[in-house]
């Protein structure tokens, strides 16, 4: 029985089960979606999706199923293929020439197998100029029904052990039209053909040109100076809207500066002639091009990179056609429980107003009837708009607080001023939304006395809950009042820039403390029985510092979570989740929430699932997704489903500049010969100094440096389990094929606290 444990927990633990870090990593899907009640495939890039077996897609109305998997062969297996291809030719001309020599007869299987060598290596040729990130594709078979619901979605592709990260995909409702899915330059096929006889592909990247019949919305890659251009015809005074999403589709590229794909849009007549151009629209990357079709004709749009770069996730949509498309609204949201009236600004609108009914805090989207998404926020304190003229101390707009104003600034060089009435020691705040809710505003604001002394100023707050923007052009302010008076709210636009779209929301008030929540990453690949981290991030505002307790909320029986605290004055914990003894068919989405106290009162904020991602390098953005998925895999192992537990009791005490032991059972057999226990994201200034094996599991020795580990710090300790066998890395391999250093398994999280001898 011992032995059999033995094997049983070398091939649970060993294999790649648990292989968060390495598990299907998704660079781009294409096309990034399709129209409603059409089936259809797409290619989907990536690493390390040679095994996977399936394919979901958030929300109801979608089907998905893989069908095939690409991936250059090494160099080896094409050489053995290449050499036997050239005897197989000679023996052939061999043949032909009537002399077959020492080769013998050409047969009906010599020529059989000369075509299987061929489809091989047609299908996955070896390509040492091959992008790691991108070096798996894999094609799936997508069917959307009719009554689909259109918008954005996303999709997860999975192994059988491990659910990759999600990508945007779009169902819509216009004819779609998508070009061959992209490859990268080859020159080994390149070679390879031209032994064969053949005629290798044109150097660089050809222009590609189609003709196309508006309303449509168009699909393609661009590859290095790479330029589409789509040809239709137009009638005299049609209002054609030309929206691209690329950066919308794929927010960030780490490696690539400036972290996205730039697109540039370019319409021209039928002789050539530029008739209008755009690179943004207002501060957006993905431009937008409201056309007026000045007389019927032929004219072409044309699509590139700003600065002519290219690869295979420069995915783009090009959407065509008399579009209802929203340029702003006014006002930017409502107080909560009431209906606001919305002004809409923009082309081909069916209406130029709406009632929104505010019943939930939060940013909404009121994309229901336009083609682009509009944010609309709604907020619980008071609110009225902004009074002309107020453009200084002596006609400044008198508000009492707390106070939402709704204005605009409405032409290059205003300020808007708001006057407000104080005593010694109040704390006041000051915020804009703007650029978070879409306008072009670029705020700032200063705070002054009744004698115009600047008390306080702000230009731009990063808002980390805001995890699209690059820009936060979003103002923020807090001060204390030195003395009972009048007191003046300045607040321009930095670039001196304004217009009706240029609106704003300013809120001034005391404090309201509060939070957010962001929980990463937004798919969580678990062996059943046992731990996967995931790290939660609080979002603390006005100065809120309390404690969080996070909570699992309605989930599948079995879920649990260990170390699930936000520290006070802390923005993020990282934790474990545990999955239930049983496998489950399909992935779940689970819900995380947090619990804190607020003057007082409980509180309780929904954690909102996100991605760590990386732009440009070294720049890191909290981008949201639509939910938490959570595949649970693997066989259960009744002699394993306690194996990993903390038996000391927590939190651990750790004496600063001290040690402290933990106990932690551990399967059965020869667990400590075959694996060795890593510290996880180790807060600096501990280590894990020794493991040894004791009659109960295993006796984990923290240390605890006194210079960078002060008392009172708390937080947790993640353990993960790592083979001691792993090969080292070889700077030779491409392709994806090094050896991934990952965990097997993760303990669950051990709460620790930092105290003083």
């Amino acid at each position: 029985m011992k032995i059999f444990r033995n094997i049983a927990l070398f091939f649970l633990l060993a294999g790649p089960a648990f292989a968060q870090q390495g598990g299907p990593h998704l660079a781009y899907v294409y096309p990034a979606g399709g129209k409603a009640g059409s089936t259809f495939q797409i290619t989907v890039g990536g690493q390390f999706l040679q095994t996977v077996s399936n394919a979901f897609v958030t929300g109801p109305g979608i089907t998905a199923t893989v069908q095939d998997h690409h991936r250059p062969m090494n160099q080896k297996d094409f050489n053995d293929l290449r050499d036997r291809m050239k005897t197989l030719q000679e023996k052939w001309q061999a043949n032909r020439r009537g002399n077959p020599g020492t080769n013998g007869v050409w047969s009906a299987a010599d020529a059989v197998e000369r075509e299987q060598i061929r489809e091989k290596i047609l299908k996955n040729p070896p390509n040492r100029t091959a992008n790691p990130a991108m070096i798996d594709t894999v094609v799936i078979k997508l069917s959307i029904a009719a009554d689909a619901i259109t918008g954005e979605r996303e999709i997860r592709l999975a192994t059988p052990n491990a659910l990759s990260n999600p990508l945007r995909f779009l169902v819509g409702t216009l004819p779609e039209i998508s070009k061959v899915a992209a490859k990268p330059a080859n020159p080994d096929l390149d070679k390879f053909i031209e032994r064969l006889g053949g005629t290798p592909a044109p150097a660089g990247t050809p222009k590609y040109e189609a003709r196309i019949s508006p309303p449509a919305t168009l699909n393609g890659q661009i590859m290095p100076g790479g330029v589409d251009r789509y040809r239709f015809f137009a009638t005299h005074g049609q209002q054609l809207i030309i929206a691209a999403s690329a950066r919308s589709l794929i927010p960030y590229l780490a490696d690539a500066v400036p972290g996205w794909f730039e697109s540039v849009l370019t319409i021209y007549d039928a002789k050539g002639k530029e008739l209008a151009s755009g690179e943004r629209f207002h501060f957006q990357p993905d431009p937008v091009i409201h056309f007026e079709v000045p007389r019927d004709g032929e004219y072409t749009v044309e699509i590139h990179d700003s600065i002519f770069r290219g690869r295979e996730d420069f995915v783009y949509r090009l959407a065509i056609g008399e579009l209802p498309f929203v340029t702003g609204i006014f006002p930017l949201g409502g107080k909560l429980g009431e209906k606001t009236s919305v002004a809409l600004t923009g082309w081909n609108l069916p209406e130029k107003t709406l009632s929104h009914d505010n019943s939930e805090t939060g940013i909404a989207s009121l994309a229901e009837k336009f083609f682009n998404p509009v944010p609309f926020v709604v907020e619980d304190l008071p609110e009225c708009f902004e009074r002309e003229p107020n453009n200084s101390d002596a006609t400044a707009q008198a508000v009492p607080l707390p106070i939402v104003i709704n204005g605009r600034i409405g032409k290059p060089g205003e300020q808007d001023v708001f006057r407000i009435e104080g005593h010694a020691g109040q704390q006041i705040v000051a915020e804009i939304f703007a650029r978070r809710l879409d306008s072009p505003l670029d705020s700032f604001l200063r705070l002054t006395d009744a004698d115009g002394k600047q008390l306080a100023f702000n230009d731009d707050f990063e808002d980390k809950g805001s995890g699209l923007n690059t820009h936060h052009a979003d103002s923020y302010l807090t001060a204390t009042l030195p003395a009972d008076g009048f007191y003046f709210i300045h607040l321009t636009d930095t670039q001196g820039q304004g217009g009706p779209e240029f609106a704003y929301r300013l809120r001034i008030s005391e404090p309201q403390p509060d939070f957010a929540l962001r929980v990463v990453p937004s798919s969580v690949s678990l062996r059943a029985g046992m731990s996967a981290p995931v790290t939660v991030f609080a979002l603390r505002r006005d100065g809120f510092t309390n404690a969080i307790n996070l909570e699992l909320k309605d989930a599948p029986p079995g879920f649990s979570l260990s170390g699930a605290r936000i520290a006070e004055g802390q923005d993020k914990v990282q934790f474990t989740v545990k999955a239930p003894a049983q496998s489950l068919e399909k992935p779940v989405a689970i819900a995380i929430e947090g619990h804190a106290l607020i003057t007082g009162t409980l509180v309780t904020r929904d954690a909102a699932p996100a991605e760590d991602m990386m732009q440009a390098f070294i720049y890191r953005h909290l981008v949201p997704s639509k939910e938490l998925a959570v595949v649970v895999n693997g066989q259960p192992r009744p002699f394993l489903r306690d194996a990993f537990k903390i038996i000391s009791a927590t939190p651990v005490k750790i004496p600063s500049g001290g040690t402290a032991r933990v106990r932690v059972s551990a399967p059965p057999g020869n667990f400590s010969e075959r694996f060795k226990l890593e510290l996880d994201n180790a807060p600096e200034g501990i280590s894990l100094a020794n493991v040894s094996a004791i009659p109960a599991g295993m006796e984990l020795v923290f240390n605890c440096d006194a210079e960078k580990m002060k008392a009172g710090v708390t937080g947790n300790l993640i353990c993960d389990v790592v083979p001691k066998n792993m090969g080292t890395a070889n700077p030779q391999k491409k392709l994806g094929n090094q050896p991934r250093r990952v965990a097997v398994a993760t303990l669950p999280a051990i709460p620790f606290t930092i105290f003083a001898e």
